[in-house]
């Protein structure tokens, strides 16, 4: 079975992405082993300089690659990263699971994404839009299309 960690800078306050991504988890139960790891982001002012937004984000660096299983495929959520269909993300959960090394991680910065040494470990950048969502959103949305890859390499009429 394909383990699936999730690292998603900051914790989820609101109650109704909470609920969205738990629904989620509980339908991902059958297809993987899903994790979900929240290292704290580092708080700032209201108008940060590009030095501190650095060093927030080296800071947060540091628990992100902690956090990362070393044999993982590691896919880290980035505005530079490449744009898939669904019908992709069907392609790498089954890549993943017949590679003899089932781990797939996903990355989720905080509000000002990720430090290049995080992206520098992704073996893959991906991008959900060119547009700009909240990184609670986002969260929901890539759990989502886990589930969709899933559902798609069933051949279930739940990507119909």
């Amino acid at each position: 079975m394909l383990s699936v960690k999730f690292i998603c800078v900051g914790r989820m306050r609101e109650r109704f992405y909470i609920e969205a991504f738990n629904e989620y988890t509980k339908r991902l139960q059958s297809y993987c082993k899903l994790q979900l790891v929240e290292p704290a982001e580092v708080k700032l002012g209201d108008s940060p300089s590009e030095r501190e937004i650095a060093a927030a984000l080296e800071k947060e660096a540091e628990d992100i690659l902690s956090a990362i299983p070393a044999d993982s495929y590691v896919v880290a959520l980035c505005v530079e990263g490449k744009e898939i269909p669904s019908e992709a993300m069907g392609t790498l959960i089954a890549q993943r699971e017949n590679s003899g090394k089932p781990r797939l991680c996903f990355i989720i910065g905080g509000s000002y994404g990720l430090s290049p040494r995080v992206k520098a470990r992704a073996d893959l950048k991906l991008s959900m839009s060119r547009m700009t969502f909240p990184h609670h959103l986002a969260r929901v949305m890539l759990i989502e299309q886990l589930y969709r890859g899933f559902k798609i390499n069933e051949g279930s009429r739940y990507h119909k």
